[in-house]
């Protein structure tokens, strides 16, 4: 990223508290890796000086020898043998520091990086359904693979970077000091020059990269828009294949632009660098002979190659410790990010002494006692969905809830399982405040069926155990037949092992809705919640499905949100819900002999039956 967009999106990061020792808390279990760490990039940092100090040695002590009268001796193969073996043993041991040093970051980065991200991922398994409604999945997305996943190059990039540059840049500058004062001033001289260029150049190409990356995203979503098997089904539907082509093509070719500039930006410069870089020894090997002319003494070939040798190791270093603000700023941004999800509170959670629910005659009870609720994004101006709402469902009992669309019929359905939390009044399971349940006790004993079902990518006998992964093999046949699908499940070539595709996309909608159903009965819930089960059906998907429903409901407490009031006009009871109201409540016929909102709804749907309730 360029620079200035780092910066701003660094602004834009959250205050956190004791930022930094939370962050230190992330790698206190990795205290002897860490020390190891920063003694391997001090020492590997230390000893890439060395060479050209030994160089200057070669030459001056192995090479071209002066003897005692000052006059030039043969070379001293002895001594140069001892040095040249003292130089490859400081490559070989720090190659090896080297790798010690990336497997020691690498590890415990990936670790903590690892363990944040299921950290996370577990948090945000614990955020109440508001959370996921008002938060873009992509957000999300991205805190747990981006930023989570910038956790390990924090400490392989970042720390590792800033001690390494920091002690290769003394180390050298001491080294050419002891070499040669003077070239030492004269270096630092034209260094800053190509430091600030290679900079300029860097920030060009950021920005570049960030276009590539933004068209690179582009050409991701195209592909998942188009090719996912909706995105399939639409273009040939209305026959828009080569338009997406010609919008994909259009795209691919801005990337390849983008591509060819990103290679081609600052390769004058760098040409221009290399001729310099090359030039740098010419120079100096210059000044040094005006140097020696004018009577600076000490001044021998071999500190010469080794004062070059050392000059060349300073350039990226020194640009590496130009951004160590903006990397360390940008570090902070990053864990700043991941820690302002780990401290979102739940909203919805458990009591601190929760109880589970009861065995007993009340198991299956459900009573709403003057239930208000407004949903959290609501403005406070607004009517509430649900107002002083009271009814009770007695075991075993069907019913159902009618009403126009926006009534608040669905609300009812979020509120028993504590999806959402009432407002005002008191929601009651087998007679206990859900507020006071445990709530994965409360959850297990309820079984949900909705009208969007979602299958996973796999076979049906793996989407069947997501409900009860011990499951048999006659489990799953016995909950398939009670759902009215095993014989089409037969009928597959490859029986229960056979994979639903994407979403479930194989299947047809009854079928899958079927399937729904037979996941249901596997948990053997208490409690049944029918979200408009049928509303997305045909009418002969329809009553398949109904009367799997029917079958399934059987023995348990069932609370349909009806889409069609054919369908549950054998309910028990059936609750009419007006502007988050009960209006009325009764068996089919009381109500359509009471000649109220029901029976109008009645009447709408026997002269257009196509039409739902709402």
């Amino acid at each position: 990223m360029d620079e200035e967009a780092q910066r701003a999106a660094n602004a834009d990061a959250p205050k956190i508290p004791h930022l930094f020792r939370r962050i230190v808390g992330l790698f206190a279990p990795h205290k002897a890796a860490l020390v190891t760490t920063v003694v391997l990039v001090l020492v590997g940092a230390a000893l890439s000086v060395v060479p050209p100090l030994l160089t200057q040695r070669a030459f001056d002590d192995g090479l071209f020898p002066v003897d005692a009268s000052g006059e030039s001796a043969p070379p001293n193969l002895p001594v140069l043998s001892w040095i040249v073996a003292a130089m490859i043993a400081v490559f070989v041991v720090s190659a090896l520091l080297g790798v010690w040093q990336t497997w020691l970051t690498a590890t415990v980065g990936n670790q903590v990086m690892g363990a944040l991200r299921v950290r996370l991922f577990r948090h945000l398994q614990s955020m109440e359904l508001s959370f996921f409604t008002r938060t873009k999945t992509g957000v999300i997305q991205s805190r747990l693979q981006n930023d989570v996943g910038g956790v390990a190059s924090v400490l392989t990039n970042t720390v590792s970077s800033v001690l390494g540059n920091t002690v290769t840049v003394v180390s050298a500058f001491v080294a050419m000091l002891l070499l040669s004062w003077q070239l030492t001033v004269i270096a630092l001289l034209l260094l800053p020059v190509m430091v600030i260029a290679q900079r300029r150049v860097g920030q060009v190409r950021a920005r570049i990269a960030a276009k590539t990356q933004e068209s690179l995203s582009e050409m991701t979503a195209i592909t998942q828009e188009t090719l996912s098997v909706s995105g399939i089904l639409l273009a040939k539907t209305f026959t828009r294949q080569q338009s997406e082509i010609e919008r994909y093509r259009a795209e691919n070719g801005n990337q390849i632009e983008l591509q060819v500039r990103q290679q081609m930006t600052g390769q004058w410069f760098f040409a221009m660098v290399n001729i310099f870089m090359s030039a740098v020894p010419a120079i100096v090997y210059l000044l040094a002979g005006w140097l020696i002319a004018g009577g600076v003494g000490g001044m021998t070939a071999g500190t010469i190659v080794a004062f070059t040798t050392v000059q060349a190791r300073l350039l990226f270093p020194l640009m590496g410790l130009m951004r160590v603000a903006l990397d360390l700023q940008t570090s902070s941004a990053l864990f700043a990010r991941i820690f302002e999800y780990l401290d979102l509170r739940p909203s919805i959670s458990d009591a601190p002494e929760p109880v589970d629910v009861p065995e007993g005659p009340a198991l299956g009870r459900v009573e709403f006692d003057h239930v208000s609720f407004r949903y959290p994004d609501a403005d406070e101006q607004t009517p509430p969905t649900l107002d002083d709402v009271s009814f009770t469902i007695e075991p075993g009992q069907y019913a159902a809830f009618v009403g126009p669309s926006g009534a608040g019929k669905t609300t009812v359905s979020y509120l028993l399982p504590r999806l959402y939390e009432a407002s005002d009044g008191a929601v009651r399971f087998a007679g206990v405040d859900v507020r006071d349940l445990r709530q994965e006790s409360l959850i297990s004993r309820i079984g949900i069926v909705s009208q969007e079902t979602y299958l996973f990518h796999a076979s049906i006998a793996e989407n069947l155990r997501y409900a009860k992964p011990d499951a048999t093999d006659a489990e799953l046949e016995a909950a398939a037949r009670a759902a009215n699908i095993h014989e089409t499940i037969a009928s597959f070539p490859e029986g229960y092992d056979t994979v639903v595709g994407e979403r479930g996309y194989r299947l047809s909608g009854g079928e899958k809705q079927r399937i729904a159903i037979a996941r249901v009965l596997l948990k053997d819930p208490p409690v049944l919640l029918l979200d408009e089960a049928t509303s997305a059906l045909d009418t002969i998907s329809e009553r398949v499905v109904q009367a799997a429903l029917d079958d399934a409901s059987r023995g348990r407490t069932t609370i349909a949100i009806a889409h069609r009031l054919s369908t549950v006009a054998s309910a028990d009871v059936i609750f009419v819900v007006v502007a988050g109201r009960i209006a009325e409540h009764g068996t089919h016929a009381q109500l359509v002999a009471a000649d109220g909102v029901y029976a109008a709804l009645h009447r709408q749907q026997s002269e257009r039956p196509e039409l739902p309730v709402g």
